[in-house]
């Protein structure tokens, strides 16, 4: 006890500790210091640790900290990772905790190792003997990129908690449902060849304007047919980010290709919109014969959503002083759901400044956050 480090201590160790995930290999980090780091922590406070290699991973691992035994109980979970930074966008070192104007800045500050340091400031009041139930604490990999960490825990199955919660930057506002998220990559195979002679080839940009036509019609028909008024976009929405192709202006294009993203409102399964993506370029791939691709680009993250009734809800309505809400952004929450329990995202900090230069942790938050998790321990676990 002696040798833990209070709330500031923890979280400028955390933000000390870099686990960048990027799908770009220049940035892409290990998580293992920082898992270490916290599997200490918790160790000295009586809980019993594991650590998991996530498999297929770079260096990525899992932590489960438990304290109690029995059965049910609350998880507190959260990831460890954080994404890149732009320095340029920084007014302080991202890697080193800066105190100022009531806020504390740093990568990961809310979003959101900064949970971390507030479950173990939580924990060290605990008495083990004293739990009815026990309390976990998982600490996940990649969440920023693959949750491949979180898909790992949830195919392990080594737990089976009464309720979840995730600690993700949220204003203590309940979060209950969201969207989910895919990205594909569409691409044109077509026969280059010179401009003046276009009948000798195949232009990939002219089949790939047809493909964009298609989607649009697409995205039209999942914005009439499907609507939640919990988000502020009650539509599945379709997004045309990327597109590249061609060399010259007088070749004939030999290859085109066009990134989408899919943000699925819950209830509409991933395969669902893959067979819907499929069908509205099905007349041109015969058309076309083995010219058009689709490749799913990242795995893809499903929808959420708690369903009510739930104490869980409740009692998070209670304590937060906020109705529970939807958001478009996706997170973990489907994952920790599939461990059977009550799953709810609800933590410090904005998402607002989240992914951003000078990321914070606002000082009005801490007390706030305490007084939650305490609530929440000695409900499901005293």
């Amino acid at each position: 006890m002696k040798n833990l480090p209070d709330f500031t201590d923890s979280l400028k160790q955390l933000i000390a500790s870099p686990s960048i995930s990027s799908t770009q290999s220049s940035w892409d980090q290990g998580n293992l210091d920082i898992i270490q780091l916290l599997a200490t922590w918790f160790e000295q406070l009586g809980f019993s640790i594991q650590i998991q290699p996530v498999p297929h991973s770079n260096n990525k691992y899992n932590m489960l900290a438990k304290l109690g035994s029995g059965e049910g109980g609350l998880l507190l979970a959260g990831h460890s990772d954080t994404v890149p930074f732009d320095e340029d966008r920084w007014h302080s070192d991202p890697l080193s905790l800066t105190s100022k104007n009531d806020k504390f800045y740093g990568l990961g500050t809310c979003d959101m190792k900064g949970f971390f340091a507030f479950i173990l400031q939580a924990s060290r009041q605990l008495d083990a003997k004293k739990l009815q139930k026990p309390l976990y604490v998982l600490a996940t990999a990649d969440e920023e990129t693959t949750m491949a960490g979180a898909r790992f825990f949830a195919q392990s199955q080594l737990i089976k908690p009464d309720v979840a919660i995730i600690g993700e930057p949220t204003s203590l506002v309940p979060v209950v449902m969201h969207k989910g998220h895919m990205s594909h990559r569409i691409t044109v195979q077509g026969q280059s060849g010179h401009s003046s002679q276009p009948a000798l080839g195949v232009n990939a940009i002219e089949i790939i304007y047809q493909v964009i036509g298609r989607l649009i019609s697409l995205k039209d028909t999942l914005e009439q047919n499907y609507h939640n008024d919990a988000f502020d976009v009650p539509a599945p929405t379709l997004n045309l980010g990327a597109i590249q192709g061609g060399d010259n202006a007088n070749r004939i294009c030999g290859f085109c290709s066009l990134d989408l993203d899919l943000r699925s409102l819950p209830g509409i399964s991933d395969d669902e919109l893959i067979h819907w993506l499929n069908d509205s370029l099905k007349e041109l791939a015969e058309r076309y014969p083995g010219r058009i691709n689709i490749q799913e680009l990242h795995p893809s993250s499903p929808s959420f959503e708690q369903q009510k009734p739930s104490d869980l809800i409740s009692l998070a309505e209670e304590i937060s002083g906020h109705q529970c809400c939807a958001v478009n952004y996706a997170t973990e929450a489907p994952y920790i759901q599939q461990l059977g329990c009550q799953t709810i995202v609800l933590g410090p900090g904005s998402i607002k400044q989240a992914h951003q230069g000078d990321e914070y942790l606002a000082f009005d938050q801490i007390t706030k956050t305490e007084k939650l998790l305490m609530k929440m321990i000695q409900h499901y676990c005293l």
